[in-house]
């Protein structure tokens, strides 16, 4: 059989037939739901900053969802801030908690706009996709914000109820940081690098290290990248350049 060498290779992932099921039904709905967002990113030579900003800001596309979830609810200052959050969360939190006079009050309102964002990043996934990126911490609790509960009479009170012992709890720096780290995982669904990844900059193996952590990364080498293989495989020729 021709295909009998993929069909092995398969067997490994999805063992039964209704392992195989499963995941095929699984790709077939995703199929009509909207296309997630791609990078292309080229020319990066090291530069580890501005990469690691535009996969923080999902090359545009979280500002545009606040800008889509909050349009007329917010003030252009109030949307700004909850992208800088959502890009820098250790950071911003930091400034936060040295200004802010009522913080329980913030952190939960802040946290059901992160709902809402999340929500609507999320949307464009399937619910498998969404479950396999959320952290193991708050995996379940994030999972109950996120998820529509039709069968709960008073959802506000359900919500509140979750939010505020996240809160008293002392647990909700660490959980707004993780939901941030979430959305800028959902923001992007496929990384492709189109060549020169190294040169130059100082940080080509901080930005590896950093695509190593997506599953949907690909990469086409460069005329700089390929000097650099060789150079670490010992061509004169290459390290000489």
């Amino acid at each position: 059989m021709r295909d009998k060498k993929y069909l092995e290779r398969l067997s490994i992932q999805f063992p039964t037939a209704a392992d195989a099921a499963t995941e095929i039904i699984n790709l077939s709905s995703a199929l009509y739901l909207p296309k997630g967002t791609e990078h292309f990113i080229t020319d990066i030579h090291g530069e580890y900053e501005p990469f690691l900003h535009i996969l923080k800001n999902g090359s545009g596309s979280i500002r545009k969802k606040i800008e889509e979830e909050f349009k007329g609810s917010l003030s252009m200052k109030e949307k700004k801030s909850l992208a800088t959050l959502i890009y820098y969360p250790e950071q911003k939190l930091a400034q936060i908690e040295s200004t802010e006079e009522d913080l329980d009050d913030w952190y939960k309102t802040t946290i059901y706009r992160l709902v809402r964002v999340n929500r609507r990043i999320a949307s464009k996934y399937t619910r498998s996709r969404v479950r396999k990126e959320l952290p193991r911490d708050y995996a379940y609790i994030i999972e109950e914000l996120l998820s529509e509960k039709e069968e709960v009479e008073d959802k506000e009170a359900y919500y509140n109820g979750i939010i505020s012992a996240i809160i008293s709890t002392k647990r909700a720096r660490h959980f707004v940081i993780a939901f941030c780290n979430l959305i800028q995982r959902l923001a992007v669904d496929r990384i492709h690098i189109l060549g020169d990844l190294f040169d130059r900059g100082p940080g080509a193996h901080i930005i590896l290290d950093t695509l190593l952590g997506f599953d949907n990364v690909d990469f086409q080498w460069g005329n700089h990248d390929i000097c650099w293989m060789g150079a670490a495989s010992g061509s004169l020729a290459c390290i000489a350049s």
